[in-house]
């Protein structure tokens, strides 16, 4: 039976808010929860860019969720410090803790003031640090000289069991790659043959593990004002690739998202004002095999799209 989560968008809503959203999430019957980890939000209206891995903590601490991150090592983190917080709050929370490991966007990792790297040359150094991060999480001591550097790192509080390490992918290609090494996917909803041919691919090159959708959606008592938050708060995310990753500053997001139409932001965004309809979006897509649909409401007041969904949608998707 698919599963339905809530997504934590810590570019949105800071850290204190969001902690109590999750919490409210829970209560209201979400049965897991993913967050984003950035050092930058996409743009000025969303105004926050809390700390993830501190927020982690208190969240898995506060709730009983399974609660999984989407993360970048390689550049901001270095992997050997990757492992270790990996490994602890898996330590501290036994089997609930899982994070999925990308490639990054240059909007929060060229603060380093490192050169941000091509596309191929982040995949590889994406893959050293999954290999980096897997072996010390199996209690190895790592050197490693590459796209990376490791010496001799030994992560000491080993967690039983480890983590999942789950691959995103948003294309065909990607979706194959990371099932060579992958203990589960994630990617974002697009339209559904899209989505079945990226499910397609990751199974069919031996990729494992549950299948998991993030679900960018608005909802609110009209389809007006559902139409206005979405416009409002994504219209600087609708941007393909490779915009949405060598963009450096919120301000250039937010300077190419003002000619952006509300009718542009409904093919990334599911809007609407009927629950009814957002039951049907979110079967079809269980109905495609994703085992988990982690739901992001890209408004900035989580508290009436929790109390609605758990009302009229959960329980229909459980059925």
């Amino acid at each position: 039976m698919t599963r339905v989560g809530f997504h934590a968008s810590h570019e949105q809503i800071s850290p204190r808010q969001l902690l109590a959203d999750v919490q409210h999430a829970e209560r209201a019957g979400f049965e897991m929860a993913m967050c984003s980890d950035h050092f930058a939000p996409w743009s000025r209206r969303h105004g926050h860019a809390g700390y993830a891995w501190a927020w982690l903590g208190a969240a898995l601490a506060t709730t009983d969720l399974a609660i999984g991150c989407v993360s970048a090592p390689g550049q901001r983190y270095h992997p050997a410090v990757h492992a270790q917080r990996i490994a602890t709050l898996g330590q501290m929370f036994p089997g609930r803790f899982w994070v999925a490991l990308g490639s990054g966007e240059a909007s929060n990792e060229h603060v380093t003031g490192e050169r941000w790297p091509d596309k191929d040359q982040r995949t590889v150094r994406l893959e050293e640090c999954v290999d980096v991060i897997g072996r010390l999480l199996a209690g190895e001591e790592v050197t490693h000289r590459g796209l990376v550097t490791v010496d001799r790192a030994r992560v000491w509080e080993l967690p039983d069991p480890r983590p999942l390490l789950v691959g995103p992918a948003v294309s065909v290609e990607s979706a194959a790659r990371v099932a060579g090494w992958a203990d589960g996917l994630v990617t974002l909803n697009q339209p559904v043959e899209a989505l079945r041919d990226l499910l397609s691919a990751y199974r069919d090159a031996g990729g494992r593990g549950r299948a998991a959708l993030q679900v960018h959606l608005s909802w609110a008592a009209t389809e007006d004002e559902a139409e206005a938050i979405a416009h409002d708060q994504w219209r600087s995310n609708v941007f393909p690739e490779p915009v949405s990753w060598d963009t450096e500053l919120p301000e250039a997001f937010d300077l190419m998202a003002q000619h952006v139409t509300p009718a542009t932001v409904r093919e990334h965004v599911r809007v609407s004002a009927d629950l009814g309809q957002h039951r049907a979006w979110l079967a079809e897509y269980a109905a495609l095999g994703f085992d988990d649909l982690y739901l992001h409401f890209v408004g900035q007041d989580q508290g009436p799209f929790i109390d609605a969904f758990a009302t009229e949608v959960l329980p229909a998707l459980r059925d």
